[in-house]
């Protein structure tokens, strides 16, 4: 039994750790498309595109960290300088990224939306068979399990939070990628060492794209205050 002195303290501290839990896990799709009594969701587009950029934001930096702990762990040096830290190996290129100012200036938010959530769908079965293919390894540290399994958690997440913007910005429904072929099949066959080197390329890969769904929200949400300003440079 707590002391009674000790209790005002205890809830005060639990409080905090569950707003701050709260805040590591809001995002976007914290606001559904209708809440308990029907009505349209309250929260604005700004709010929105600003939790969807920060949770973007988050899985792109997690997505660095767990391709930066695969080559600590997996690659020799020797193999890492020959596969050119696997950004060769993403040749899918399933949305490209404008090559200059005016053709920025030039995108429509329909397509950074869309183009955002065609991302999204893309990735989402290839992070789940990275996550399978890790849980084979004799020695994966669990950092890195753990890692995986939140990228492939939270985009799912972003999925649903992207599906809101798009509905509240465009009035549309959900957008579904149809012949979502795996990334798989643009990478080398798996075969020993060569399905390390798939596995790496995949993190590279999904690196490269998470910064395109973060550059793409983020580019909408300055949009939103000063459009004239806003670029990818």
């Amino acid at each position: 039994m707590l002391p009674d002195s000790l209790c005002p303290v205890l809830q005060g501290w639990l409080g905090i750790l569950f707003c701050s839990i709260t805040g590591l896990r809001g995002s976007a799709l914290d606001c559904t498309d209708r809440d308990a009594g029907g009505a349209r969701c309250s929260i604005s587009v700004e709010k929105l595109l600003d939790r969807a950029s920060q949770h973007a934001e988050l899985i792109y930096r997690v997505s660095e960290e767990a391709r930066t702990l695969f080559e600590e762990m997996f690659i020799p040096f020797s193999a890492l300088t020959q596969q050119g830290r696997g950004s060769h190996l993403c040749t899918s290129n399933v949305v490209p990224i404008p090559t200059s100012k005016s053709d920025v200036q030039q995108i429509s938010d329909k397509w950074l939306l869309h183009s955002v959530l065609i991302l999204i769908q893309f990735w989402v079965d290839p992070l789940m068979d990275l996550q399978a293919s890790l849980d084979r390894y004799d020695n994966a540290p669990s950092a890195l399990l753990n890692k995986t399994k939140w990228m492939s958690s939270k985009l799912m997440n972003l999925e649903q939070g992207v599906l809101v913007l798009i509905r509240k910005m465009l009035d549309e429904g959900s957008l579904e990628l149809h012949n979502n072929e795996s990334v798989t099949a643009y990478l080398v066959p798996p075969d020993m060492v060569e399905h390390v080197l798939r596995d790496y390329a995949m993190l590279s890969c999904f690196k490269k794209d998470a910064h395109k769904m973060e550059t793409f929200l983020k580019l909408l949400k300055c949009r939103q205050t000063d459009r004239p300003s806003c670029s990818f440079f």
